[in-house]
C-alpha cells in the first residue's frame, strides 16, 4: 500500500514544475526522500540555497498536491539545500529558446564546472530565524550516551513549571528521542504552509521523529540535514516564546554550526558524564562554542554518582567530580550535578520526565535549581537574547 501510495503521490508532484528551468520536480532531481506511510507523506524539495525564498510557492504547491492524492491523510514537504540542481543537458539546451526552458545558457556559454557552487552564499547566511523567541539554549555534548535528552527535556519541563513559554527543539536528525521522552507519537498538523508543534507538559515540542515513523533511518546527507534542522526552526509556528530548549546531536558538526549561524544563541550547555574519556568531548565542545562566539552557561555532571533504589547506597561508578573540576579548568560555571537513578531513567522510557512525574523527589529538585539558575542568568523581561554578567 506504501508503495503505491508513493508512486501516486510522485505522479502528482510530476506535474509540478520549476519556473526558472521548466523542468518538473521529478524528472529534475529535485524530489528527495519521499516517505509514504499509513497516509502521512513526507518528502523534501532539493534547491539552491539561494533560490529558497523564491521557490517557497513551489513547495507550497507540492504540500497541496501530495495532500489531495487520494488516501493521504498530511503532507509535509520542506525545502533543503542539498545539492545544487544539474543543468539542463545536451538535449534540453538544444531548446534554450523555448518559453521556460535554458533561461540561465540562452545567450552565453555554460558556467564552467563548480562555479554555480562557487558562488552560492555560505550556510547560515541571510536573516536570523526566530525573532519572537527571547532567548535561545542549545543543550550539548561532545559525545552520545551522557544524558543530554534526559537533561535536556527536564530542563525544558522544570522552566515550564514556572511560568515561562517554553519550546523544545530535538535538533537530532539521525537519533530523534523527544516521542519517546515526551510520550507521544502525534503527528503535527500543517496550516497555511507552517508547521504546528506539539503540546506536552506545558511545552510546544518539534522532532523530526514526530513526522516520520520510528524505526524509519534518516539516511541523509549533512546539507540535508543543516535544511531540514532550519525548516523545523523556520517553518514551525513556534509564535511567542521565552525561552526555546534544543536538544542538540552529539559532537560538534553541522547542526551545531547550522544553530550558531542561523538563530541568535544566548547560550550552551554541556552535558557530561565524570569519566575522562566523556570530559575530553566535553571539552572539545566547550572550544566549539567559543569559536563561534556562543557564550557557554555552564557545565553539568550528570550520572555524577549511583544511587541504589533498594538500600539507597551511593557509589562512583563514572568518578566523581570530573565536570566541576572541567568547568574550573576552563573557566566556566559549574552548574550542578545529576545522579544515576532508576527511576530517572524509567520516568524517560514512560514519557513522563520526573520534574513533571515525581516533583517532590531530590532529583527533580536538582533539575528545577539549574533550570532556576539558567533562568538568572538568561535575566528576565525584555526581548532577544538576554544574558547577565555575574
Amino acid at each position: 500500500m506504501s508503495e503505491s501510495l508513493s508512486e501516486a503521490v510522485r505522479a502528482a508532484l510530476a506535474t509540478l514544475r520549476d519556473p526558472e528551468s521548466g523542468q518538473d520536480v521529478v524528472s529534475s532531481g529535485m524530489l528527495q526522500g519521499l516517505s509514504a506511510r499509513d497516509g502521512m507523506v513526507q518528502f523534501a524539495l532539493a534547491v539552491p540555497r539561494e533560490r529558497a525564498r523564491a521557490l517557497e510557492p513551489l513547495r507550497a504547491a507540492a504540500e497541496r498536491a501530495a495532500a489531495a492524492v487520494p488516501g493521504v491523510l498530511s503532507a509535509t514537504c520542506v525545502l533543503t539545500a542539498h545539492r545544487d540542481i544539474p543543468a539542463p543537458g545536451p538535449a534540453a539546451q538544444g531548446h534554450a529558446h523555448a518559453p521556460g526552458h535554458g533561461h540561465a545558457h540562452a545567450h552565453g556559454p555554460a558556467p564552467a564546472p563548480g562555479a554555480a557552487r562557487a558562488t552560492r552564499p555560505a550556510p547560515g547566511q541571510g536573516p536570523m530565524l526566530l525573532p519572537d523567541v527571547g532567548a535561545i539554549i542549545a543543550v550539548a555534548s561532545g559525545k552520545g550516551g551522557v544524558g543530554k535528552s534526559t537533561t535536556a527535556v527536564n530542563l525544558a519541563v522544570a522552566l515550564a513549571a514556572e511560568g515561562q513559554r517554553v519550546g523544545l527543539l530535538d535538533a537530532d536528525i539521525y537519533g530523534p528521542s523527544l516521542p519517546q521522552m515526551l510520550g507521544t507519537r502525534e503527528k503535527p498538523r500543517a496550516t497555511g504552509g507552517r508547521i504546528i508543534p506539539l503540546s506536552r507538559w506545558g511545552l510546544k515540542a518539534m522532532s523530526i521523529g514526530f513526522l516520520v515513523e520510528e524505526e524509519t533511518p534518516m539516511i541523509w546527507r549533512g546539507p540535508m540535514v543543516m535544511g531540514a534542522l532550519e525548516q523545523m526552526l523556520g517553518q514551525v509556528e513556534w509564535g511567542a516564546l521565552d525561552v526555546l530548549v534544543v536538544d542538540m546531536p552529539p559532537g560538534t558538526g553541522d547542526a551545531q554550526l547550522t544553530m550558531s549561524q542561523r538563530v541568535p544563541l544566548a547560550g550552551a550547555v554541556i552535558v557530561s558524564t565524570p569519566q575522562d574519556v566523556a570530559l575530553i568531548d566535553a571539552r572539545r565542545g566547550v572550544r566549539m562554542f567559543e569559536k563561534v562566539k556562543v557564550p557557554v552557561l555552564g557545565l553539568i555532571e550528570n550520572m555524577s554518582y549511583y544511587c541504589c533504589p533498594n538500600c539507597g547506597h551511593t557509589a562512583n561508578i563514572f568518578g566523581h567530580g570530573g565536570a566541576r573540576a572541567e568547568a574550573e579548568r576552563m573557566g566556566v560555571e559549574f552548574l550542578g550535578e545529576l545522579p544515576l537513578k532508576l527511576e530517572i531513567r524509567e520516568l524517560a522510557d514512560a514519557g513522563t520526565p520526573i520534574v513533571m512525574a515525581r516533583p517532590e523527589s531530590e532529583e527533580a529538585g536538582r533539575y528545577r535549581a539549574i533550570a532556576q539558575r539558567l533562568r538568572r542568568k538568561l535575566g528576565e523581561g525584555g526581548k532577544g537574547p538576554r544574558i547577565l554578567v555575574d
